[in-house]
């Protein structure tokens, strides 16, 4: 065989191609799918193309969400109050319609609307979008994850239609969930008619849903922070963050030029701190936490059995709104002589944010002492029954609205609870009372609520503290807040939430990238094990009987005369070679080597395995600094090395 370089050895053509190894690198693509890895990463600049597409969003998001506040307003003006005499109980900023008087109350009609107005949204969303039935919420976030920040055309408006019709005709729940979905939906589309990358769309997504919340919830940077921690029970996407608080910033501008600027909330002006308070909080943060689950699993209890009826897609809403209708309507006509019109609402149809304020501030109407305890305890668990039936037979409505007034209605009972029994004596000794504020209770416990069953600790203290119009509440929140979230480990509002990044489809490649960064080459190298070399002479016939014998190693390094490592041969070719015994007989390594492929043994994994792709191998020689062999490096052990490194702990 005549001698020369053994790169143009391998590379002139001496082989059949049929013998020129394609070995299968098929399972590391599979399991690392980092072939589609772009190698140029997004950089989110303080002033770039995704800042201004996140202003876009935010101004169509805002411009859609003063729509369908205006729409929903006007709906629930014509269908519920002019039509049955219902009156709602409404928060403070809340009003844009002034309200009717000397309207008559027609019981007879009010128990049927709830039921007529989400049969027709039933109908409507199971023919047209039937993912917009429900909160909203979970569609996003399951687009987010796991649809690539699709959401359909046609979401936006089949949404509104739809929230319009359930939340019109009085069904309990909030209307942050629709918008939300709306907004992130308009995120999506723009993404697709820009033809943004996928990330880039799933980010869009993200702020679009910070842009839908704020635009009617007025907290523009605990909407950016919601939208951005949501995604994840302990995680939240960075990236998004800066584009998400644009977005909101913009949507709430466009909302309040519309609307006026004011809080939804009637508040003290001041919540002074006392550290004496503290243990109170803990404990209302335990109790919050038990009546959280409860709700969560009424409501998950509720659509498990909603979806084991044998009925129509279409229908099953109507049946939630039916079962709130004859609920609510007794319940209303038996307090009514009680607390008179001006409570007529009590906040169990619609949003019932009206409850919430009562819990914070009280109301004329509303009997003090224990008998106002009473009442708003029975009116927790009221709301709870009430927005388990619309959202969990899939009203489209949000349950975003509904946790914060449950949370609020028990933390403003607990408040008064702490206040009477702290203002006793017992066994002699005069406990104080003073300082304390059933509406600061309240406000706390609306973050700790939501906060603690959504896992979105950090966006709903933000958010309470913009209600209240003050950060007087931020250390009590914090504390209660963070005894929340380590009683609701294990429950969660959501079912689309991922623990974290790398248990979500979105961030696969990504986060496997991060994870082989992170380790090097020598930590998971094969060492200390004898292995097989070849001089460039060997005949072809002992190349393929020592490869036959070898039971673990798959790529084979060709000695120089001075030891120096000058190419390599691949098992597969050799097995190959070895159906072909007359073409065995007349070659030497020289011929069938390849140059010499190695990494350091201080590379990092992702360059390694990227260096497996790239030659399409399946094992590499792993040399020191002085290019010394010490070991290899089989796609089997970068397999096991991400596998420890993500497997979630016991």
């Amino acid at each position: 065989m005549s001698a020369g370089p053994p790169t143009e050895r391998f590379s002139s053509g001496r082989l059949p191609p049929s013998l020129r190894a394609k070995p299968n690198v098929g399972r590391v693509r599979a399991i690392f799918n980092l072939a589609r890895i772009d190698k140029s990463p997004i950089e989110l600049q303080l002033v770039g193309r995704m800042l201004v597409r996140s202003a876009l969003v935010g101004a169509a998001a805002g411009i859609a969400g003063s729509l369908f506040f205006f729409l929903l307003e006007l709906a629930q003006r014509v269908l519920l109050e002019d039509l049955t005499g219902y009156v709602p109980l409404r928060a403070a900023g809340e009003i844009l319609l002034e309200q009717k008087a000397g309207v008559h109350f027609r019981p007879w009609l009010l128990w049927a609307i709830p039921a007529l107005g989400a049969l027709a949204a039933g109908v409507i969303s199971t023919y047209f979008a039937p993912e917009t039935m429900g909160g909203g919420s979970d569609a996003i976030i399951e687009a987010f994850h796991n649809r690539g920040g699709v959401v359909r055309r046609r979401v936006p408006f089949v949404k509104a239609i739809v929230s319009v019709l359930t939340l019109g005709t009085g069904g309990s729940g909030g209307r942050e969930g629709p918008t939300m979905h709306i907004g992130g939906a308009i995120g999506s589309i723009v993404g697709r008619y820009l033809k943004v990358s996928e990330r880039e769309r799933r980010i869009l997504l993200v702020a679009g849903t910070a842009a839908g919340m704020a635009a009617v919830f007025r907290t523009p940077l605990g909407a950016a922070l919601l939208a951005v921690e949501v995604l994840h029970q302990d995680d939240f996407e960075s990236d998004a963050l800066v584009p998400s608080v644009l977005s909101s910033v913009v949507s709430y501008s466009v909302f309040i030029s519309f609307f006026g600027e004011y809080t939804l909330f009637a508040h003290a002006a001041r919540y002074p701190f006392d550290p004496r308070h503290l243990p109170l909080y803990a404990l209302m943060a335990v109790v919050i936490s038990l009546i959280a689950a409860g709700f969560s699993n009424a409501l998950h209890a509720t659509q498990k059995k909603m979806a084991r009826l044998k009925l129509p897609m279409w229908c099953k809403p109507a049946l939630g709104g039916l079962g709130l209708g004859l609920f609510a309507t007794p319940l209303l006509l038996l307090v009514d002589p009680h607390v008179g019109p001006a409570g007529q609402g009590l906040g169990v149809l619609g949003g019932g944010y009206g409850a919430a304020q009562v819990a914070i501030t009280g109301a004329s109407w509303f009997p003090e002492g224990w008998l106002g305890i009473e009442l708003l305890v029975v009116l927790g668990f009221t709301k709870i029954l009430a927005t388990s039936l619309t959202v969990g037979s899939g009203g489209s409505a949000g349950d975003f609205g509904p946790s914060l007034v449950i949370g609020g209605i028990f933390g403003g009972a607990f408040g008064r609870f702490a206040k009477l029994v702290l203002a006793h004596t017992y066994i002699g000794v005069k406990l104080n009372a003073a300082g304390i504020d059933p509406g600061a209770f309240a406000l706390v416990a609306m973050g700790t609520f939501y906060g603690g069953l959504a896992h979105v600790p950090i966006a709903s203290l933000v958010m309470t503290c913009e209600l209240a119009g003050s950060y007087d509440l931020l250390v009590p929140l914090m504390f209660a807040e963070g005894i929340a979230f380590v009683a609701l480990r294990h429950t969660s509002l959501y079912h689309s939430q991922v623990r974290t990044k790398r248990e979500s489809p979105a961030h696969r490649g990504d986060l496997i990238t991060d994870v082989l960064s992170e380790i090097t080459v020598g930590e998971v190298a094969t060492k200390d094990r004898p292995f097989v070399t070849f001089e460039r002479k060997t005949p072809a016939k002992q190349v393929i009987q020592q490869v036959s014998e070898s039971e673990w190693q798959d790529a084979f390094p060709v000695l120089g005369k001075d030891g120096e490592l000058v190419g390599i041969v691949n098992g597969e070719i050799l097995r190959t070679l070895s159906a072909d015994p007359d073409i065995g007989a007349l070659a030497v390594v020289d011929d069938l080597m390849a140059p010499p492929l190695s990494v350091s043994e201080t590379d990092n994994l992702h360059a390694a395995l990227q260096k497996l792709l790239d030659n399409n191998v399946r094992e590499l020689l792993v040399v020191d600094a002085n290019g010394r062999i010490v070991g290899f490096l089989d796609e089997a052990d970068v397999t096991r090395a991400y596998h420890g490194e993500t497997a979630p702990e016991d």
